[in-house]
């Protein structure tokens, strides 16, 4: 297993109004976070906050190319980033006990926290296809490049962790500065993960290796 220190590129925030910053994802153009009452957008060159909608987003985020998909509680809505409207709803397969949230190969991949759980689920109906154990809670989850990243945060000591999908053996991690949490995960699809920053309402960019 390859072991480093994250490489923390830049902070975004603290943002106005913002207390905690769960989920996090990436539309190609703005980072999107779950904020507790409200989701919200910033542009990832000048910092600037750009929108604000008034939806539930307790835990993580995700986009599919054309929704924004978000943990709320114990479910996961559908959400049109244009109108702010919730379009969908499904279960979450932890019943509120959820957090990080990704899209890939037409799946939502969910993180369990408690349970270390991470889960492929059926985005229309939210059944579980298969479910790969974790050794750490579970926070955020991206894909990248066919790697499987997620975050992990218990106690002082969070840390990056790309595993294997089929086994869920860690293959590397990126060990976060003690103290910084990581509350969502997000590739920008090249050489960059946004990090959701929990109760420092902060979001942070870090290098991916490779």
């Amino acid at each position: 297993m390859k072991k480093s220190a994250a490489k923390i590129l830049r902070e975004y925030g603290p943002f106005p109004g913002v207390d905690s910053v769960g989920g996090v994802t990436y539309d190609g153009r703005q980072v999107w976070f779950a904020a507790g009452d409200t989701l919200n957008s910033f542009d990832p060159v000048s910092g600037k906050t750009l929108r604000s909608i008034d939806v539930a987003a307790h835990a993580g985020t995700a986009f599919d190319g054309q929704h924004i998909f978000q943990i709320a509680e114990d479910r996961i809505q559908k959400i049109d980033p244009d109108t702010g409207q919730v379009l969908a709803t499904i279960p979450a397969p932890g019943g509120g006990g959820d957090s990080g949230l990704a899209w890939a190969e037409g799946s939502l991949w969910v993180g369990e926290y408690r349970e270390r759980k991470i889960h492929q689920v059926d985005p229309e109906t939210g059944t579980i296809l298969r479910s790969i154990d974790s050794s750490r809670f579970v926070t955020g989850v991206t894909w990248v490049d066919g790697e499987l990243w997620h975050g992990t945060w218990e106690g002082d000591e969070s840390d990056l962790r790309r595993i294997d999908p089929l086994t869920g053996e860690v293959l590397e991690t990126l060990d976060m500065p003690p103290g910084t949490g990581v509350s969502g995960l997000e590739s920008d699809g090249a050489d960059r993960f946004f990090c959701g920053g929990g109760g420092s309402g902060k979001v942070r960019s870090v290098r991916r290796p490779g």
